[in-house]
């Protein structure tokens, strides 16, 4: 039930952007600014903003949840943008990054809650589809989790799909 709900509100997320008229091109197949989602282990929406030609933040709310505890966490990563020299496909490069989550943790069985923090990693490769307002990433966000449960997760593999403006 989760799931659809999340799918609705991005769906609404984007119509609303599209019906304002927001996907104003670049002139290359180089952005600015992002929104969309992100989708794998936490799914969640996903804004990118580059604050030049080679550097970004990435801001991600996201939720993850299973059978016996539920995460919502705000994620905010720093990544730095660079060209991948052995492959020249026009709107391909490579990231990587740092960064740190905040959010609530609730078990389900025991309905003990509190605060959820990490410190995150990224790197991935991201795709501008030139003459289309349309990015793709997909990346590996290592994790260190100090609270609910401490320790390092490697299982953080996302595909993020966003609308260029």
């Amino acid at each position: 039930m989760e799931t659809k709900r999340l799918t609705l509100f991005i769906a609404v997320i984007f119509l609303g952007i599209g019906s304002h008229g927001a996907f104003a091109q670049e002139a290359d197949d180089s952005y600015t600014r992002a929104i969309g989602g992100r989708f794998g282990v936490a799914n969640g929406i996903t804004y990118k903003h580059f604050l030049n030609e080679s550097h970004a933040i990435d801001g991600i709310v996201n939720f993850q949840g299973n059978r016996s505890f539920t995460i919502f966490k705000l994620l905010g990563l720093y990544e730095i943008h660079q060209p991948i020299n052995f492959v020249d496909v026009e709107g391909l490069r490579w990231y990587y990054g740092f960064g740190g989550g905040l959010g609530h943790y609730r078990y389900k069985d025991t309905d003990s809650s509190g605060l959820a923090w990490s410190f995150d990693g990224v790197v991935g490769a991201d795709y501008k589809i030139p003459e289309a307002p349309i990015n793709l990433s997909l990346d590996w966000k290592p994790t260190m989790e100090l609270t609910p449960e401490s320790g390092v997760r490697f299982d953080g593999i996302g595909l993020s799909i966003r609308f260029v403006f």
